[in-house]
This record gives structure tokens, sequence and C-alpha cells, in this order.
């Protein structure tokens, strides 16, 4: 990489990892001054605008977590295995999260609302792939006979996503990881019990 692209992936790296935590409308220009060791001048010749560098960090914090979630299903083939495998991602997100500040699909949803509408698509963008996602796996699972045929794809990946994130916001509102795990390990229980055939539940799970 030249200096320059250097120079651009450190200021989205940093940038990222502050809006994440203060919010875009709670970072100031002092704020990303401090955090990339660069002037202003420094940082908006590679920016047009505190926008553009919003939408370039939380680019940069969602493929964090793309990364951990191409990791996680790397070699998984069974649509319960795959499912389970997503919800490890989480087990340890709050201790050691991709991005300081936590989930940037929540954090980013919560702080753009209405008042960042290219924000709030490209964050939408973000959860219709992880969702697309989840109703691959449960559409290709139930076409193979690896779960139930009453498994609605919609409806798994709203009653995970939700679990999940849900599960991340009382973990960080009290600075407690147990919400989390109990939110994890009710989905586990759910994917195995609830989602996976009879005849996988006895071979896989007893």
């Amino acid at each position: 990489m030249s200096k320059a692209q250097l120079t651009r992936a450190h200021i989205v790296e940093q940038a990222a990892a502050l809006f994440n935590q203060q919010g875009f409308a709670g970072a100031s220009m002092a704020d990303l001054m401090r955090a990339t060791g660069l002037q202003k001048g420094g940082i908006y010749n590679h920016f047009r605008s505190k926008d553009e560098l919003a939408l370039a960090a939380f680019d940069f914090a969602v493929d964090r977590i793309q990364q951990r979630f191409r990791g996680a299903l790397q070699g998984q083939r069974h649509a319960v295995d795959r499912l389970m495998a997503m919800l490890a991602v989480y087990e340890d997100f709050i201790v050691h999260p991709p991005l300081r500040g936590g989930c940037p699909l929540l954090n980013t949803a919560v702080d753009s609302d209405d008042a960042h509408p290219a924000l709030r698509a490209r964050t939408q963008q973000a959860m219709n792939r992880w969702r697309s996602l989840i109703e691959r796996i449960v559409t290709k699972g139930v076409a193979r006979g690896e779960l139930q045929p009453t498994a609605d794809p919609e409806t798994v990946a709203s009653v995970l996503i939700a679990t999940i994130e849900g599960g991340i916001l009382l973990s960080k509102l009290y600075s407690d990881p147990s919400h989390l795990d109990r939110a994890l390990n009710h989905l586990a229980t759910y994917v195995q019990h609830q989602l996976a055939r009879p005849q996988d539940q006895k071979t896989r799970f007893s």
C-alpha cells in the first residue's frame, strides 16, 4: 500500500472505533483529530466530508464482523452447525468485540435514526445482508431435510438477530455479559431443539 493508502486506512480504522463509541453526531472534528493524530486538513485530504468518512468507517466496522462470520462458517455444511457457528461468534463479543464500543449495526441504527439518511440506509443494507445469510441457511436446511419443514427463514432471521442484539444492548447497559450469555443459550436451545429435525436432536445433541 502507498503512504496515502496507509494514511486513509488509519483514519478509517480510528474513526470507526470513535463513531462506534461516541456516535456520528457525538464525535467532533477535534475528537477525530486526537484519534487519528492528524490535523483537520490531513483528514479532509482523504475525505470530502465527515459524512463520507462516517460511511467508510461504518463499512470498515461491518467488515470486521463479517470476517468473524466467514471464519466461523468456514467448513460448516449442516444448517444447524452453521447457525450454531453464527451464535458462537457472539460468545465473547462483550469482552472481545470486533471494534471498541460494541456492535456497529446496533449502535449505528440507533445513532443514525432519521438524522443521517445515508448512514441509516447503509445500516439497513448491512442488516439485510445478515438477514439474507440466515434466510439462505434456513432455506437450504429445510430443502436438504436438515431443519424442520415448518422453519420459516424470515422468522428465524428475525428471532436470531433481535435476540442477539437485545442481549448485546442489555449487556452494554448493565456492563454485564450474562445478559448476552442468556440470550445465546436460549437461541442455542431454539436451534437445536426447535429447528433441528427430531432425528438430528437425538444424534447430534444427546
